[in-house]
């Protein structure tokens, strides 16, 4: 059978503070509501016998802040067990056990060793039991109580903040609100009054006031103005103890400033002014300042000045300067002395931003006076316009007159005026200018084409006063005249394949015309009369400013002919007729059966196919021999050729070129060719060479020979053919054939180099009748003759 055991807690105080208990409102373990005192008895029958009932208590209370010299007395706990032999054993635990509170382990009296504040902790909870001494068992449940701290008085209210700032507009009604204060204790608000703040006001009053009980602070006197005080400072004490004697207190500041209210209108501190301008001031000059004053700040003061009545309405006006608040006079329109010599204005000063409820204090405005007198200056010429446009066909002859400016003397004295051009805007001189009248006359040939607009500026000047001068300018705009002929918009260069059929679209031509005729371009092509009839391509108008070229025949040949020059008339539509030719070039090609290039050259003929591999590669090796020997063979005949081109250094009459090499032949395109001393002008600019394969299989553009002499061409043909013909030549050879110049040349030789042994003058009139492939050097002696003889 169980054995139950309880133990009695003892409160009393020690002196010289009393000890308060109360009773406990619920059972706890070890500690029932009402004590039930059992005496247990240990026979063997573990009968359990009950003692009288009596009430139990868990909770002390304890003062803070005890300032004597012994501990301070809690409680006493005790086991209805304990007999007084020492038996029993009493052990304490929870917050500060040991440290704060001790227990005799004997008779179970606690006590605190150090003064306690409620501040900091205000309840502490510990729990007790007892223990049999000699087998350490507990005789009793482990019970826990609570130790109260009670508070006392010792901490002064203390505000959130050192110092408030606050503000509150001027002339504010009285109670208006400012700011709100705050102090708090921290005593226990439960206990007394200790905890209790009450705010009063120290300083400023009667301006302010403060809530008791809130801490609110609010206006207390009527309309107080800021142009007149603007900082205030308040003191506020908050007080514990319910604001009671022996209370403690504490202070803040509050310091509050009047923000600004628009009660003051603005005021001109005198009602005339005047301001004196010259006559040549232009718009936007200004003449004087005028300034109101506003006794507010911020946008409160803010002015704004207007012109309402007076002569010069129209004439001036008036801007207000942010930064300064001040009216600026300016002028609006262009003065005259000679029409009027003195403006009489009213100008106001007015607040954009105004209260209504300050209506009653008077109109937020006010006006003044300003006279203005025009003083009279020596003015430049005036033009009748500001600017000139005239306009004037190209085809003018020079001295042709364009129109004319107009300027005059705006003063009383009418003085005269004389006209120039600004040559920094007419560097080319095109244009002049009849000084007495202002007549534009051109002084050179005009072309639209090559400037569209002249702009010049015309000069005005005051004869008697040339300082007085003004400028104008003149713009001149060029009309077209039908001076140009359309050409090709672009370089065409095209070809046909040789298994096209008969009106085959091969090119589609498009011109250009530098003029600019109003009805807009309209261009016609045709065939060159020449080359019209009998001609294997057709020449098609669309009538859209574009035209086709079409085959005439079905079938072409390469090797008949490689290439076509077609010359196509260009004409426009416009008066006068203007016409041009340009040709195009057709190029005879190999294509596939979609149409597509893929060669444009003559081509050897192929080899047959009955040889053997082996028997091209010797053939080949034969000819690789031939070629070295033959190469081999010509540099040791140049070495035993060379002769010097000149007899002496110092006797030279023309500029020279000395080439060691004399070239390849005629038939050596790379190095030299020959019919560049027939033609000059027909030069190719690029071969296809004949010992690499070709990269390219458009040839490029061959220029149509001139009238050639028979000897060389019947010489070049022939070796052309014999190579052509050669089923063992290997293709893209290179021939070179040397010290070839023709048989039976009435030429000679070409070179001026003879002529340095000569003393006489040589004639070189001849050279006119070779025709215009010596056409070049014609030029050049024939006309240092004639340039001797001038």
């Amino acid at each position: 059978m169980r054995t139950y055991r309880y133990f009695l807690l003892l409160l009393w105080v020690g002196q010289p503070y009393p000890t308060v208990s109360t009773p406990l409102s619920k059972r706890t373990s070890g500690f029932p509501a009402k004590k039930r005192a059992l005496e247990l008895s240990g026979n063997s029958k573990n009968e359990l016998n009950r003692s009288k009932r009596s009430w139990m208590w868990n909770q002390f209370f304890l003062l803070e802040e005890y300032t004597g010299s012994d501990y301070q007395y809690v409680g006493k706990l005790h086991s209805d067990q304990d007999r007084g032999d020492g038996s029993l054993k009493y052990i304490l635990s929870g917050d500060g056990a040991g440290d704060l509170f001790i227990i005799n382990e004997n008779t179970g009296d606690i006590q605190a060793t150090k003064k306690l504040d409620r501040e900091e902790k205000p309840v502490y909870i510990l729990r007790a039991q007892a223990i049999n001494r000699r087998t350490g068992r507990p005789v009793e449940p482990e019970s826990e109580f609570i130790i109260k701290i009670h508070d006392i008085n010792d901490n002064e209210p203390i505000f959130t903040k050192e110092v408030y700032t606050a503000t509150v507009p001027e002339m504010s009604d009285v109670g208006t609100f400012v700011v709100q204060v705050t102090a708090t204790d921290a005593d226990d608000p439960t206990y007394g009054n200790s905890a209790k703040v009450v705010y009063s006001i120290l300083q400023g009053q009667p301006y302010f006031s403060v809530e008791s009980e809130t801490g609110i602070i609010k206006t207390a006197l009527l309309n107080m103005d800021r142009e007149n005080r603007e900082q205030y400072q308040v003191v506020i004490q908050a007080k514990d103890m319910g604001g009671q004697m022996g209370g403690l207190s504490g202070t803040t500041t509050v310091n509050i400033t009047l923000t600004d209210v628009n009660d003051n209108p603005p005021r001109f501190p005198q009602s005339t002014y005047q301001f004196n301008t010259p006559e040549s001031s232009p718009p936007g000059t200004p003449i004087g300042r005028i300034k109101a004053s506003d006794a507010d700040v911020g946008e409160n003061a803010a002015i704004e000045y207007s012109i309402t009545e007076g002569e010069g309405l129209d004439m001036f006006d008036v801007i207000t300067d942010q930064e300064t608040q001040e009216g600026i006079i300016t002028v609006k329109k262009l003065l005259d002395f000679e029409k009027k010599k003195v403006y009489t204005l009213k100008v106001e000063a007015t607040n954009p931003h105004v209260e209504p409820r300050f209506l009653y204090l008077g109109p937020f405005k006010d006006s003044a006076t300003v006279r203005i007198l025009v003083e009279d200056v020596d003015e430049p010429p005036v033009f009748s316009k500001v600017a000139y446009i005239l306009q004037i066909r190209e085809d003018a002859q020079i001295n042709t007159t364009i129109g004319s400016v107009t300027a005059q003397d705006p003063d009383a004295a009418r003085n005269p005026v004389k006209y120039s051009v600004d040559r920094h805007t007419d560097m080319d001189r095109i244009f002049n200018i009849d000084s007495g009248n202002g007549s534009i006359f051109t002084s050179k040939l005009l072309d639209r084409e090559t400037l569209l607009w002249h702009n010049i500026t015309v000069i005005a000047t005051e004869i008697n006063n040339p300082k007085q001068s003004s400028r104008v300018p003149l713009y001149i705009k060029v009309l077209d005249v039908n001076d140009n002929a359309p050409e090709f918009a672009e370089f065409y260069e095209t070809f046909v394949c040789e298994k096209a059929k008969a009106d085959q679209l091969i090119q589609t031509l498009r011109a250009v015309d530098r003029d600019d005729p109003h009805s807009g371009h309209q261009f016609s092509f045709s065939l060159a009369p020449e080359a019209a009839s009998g001609s294997n391509f057709t020449i098609q108008d669309n009538k859209d400013n574009t035209a086709g070229i079409f085959t005439r025949k079905n079938g072409y040949s390469r090797h008949e002919m490689s290439s076509y020059l077609l010359p196509v008339v260009i004409s426009d539509n416009d008066y006068p007729v203007q016409s041009s030719t340009g040709t195009v070039t057709v190029r005879v090609c190999a294509c596939d059966h979609h149409g597509n290039m893929q060669s444009c050259h003559a081509e050897a003929l192929v080899h047959p196919t009955g040889l053997s591999t082996g028997a091209l590669v010797a053939i080949l090796l034969c000819i690789v021999t031939l070629l070295v020997t033959v190469v081999l063979f010509a540099a040791l005949r140049r070495q035993r050729k060379k002769e010097p081109l000149i007899i002496s250094k110092e006797d030279i009459r023309d500029n020279i070129v000395s080439y060691n090499d004399e070239g390849g032949g005629e038939e050596d395109t790379q190095a030299f060719d020959i019919g560049t001393l027939r033609n000059p002008e027909a030069i190719e600019d690029s071969k296809l060479r004949r010992d690499i394969v070709p990269e390219a299989l458009f040839l490029p553009r061959r220029t149509p020979a001139a009238r050639d002499n028979t000897d060389v061409r019947d010489f070049i043909n022939q070796r052309l053919k014999e190579n052509d013909a050669d089923p063992t030549a290997p293709p893209y050879d290179s021939l070179a054939t040397y010290a070839y110049e023709g048989t039976g040349s009435v030429a000679d030789s070409l070179s001026s180099l003879e002529s340095v042994t000569t003393d006489g003058d040589q004639e070189y009139d001849y050279l006119s009748d070779w025709g215009p492939r010596f056409k070049k050097l014609a030029d050049m002696y024939g006309g240092a003759d004639s340039d001797k003889e001038s």
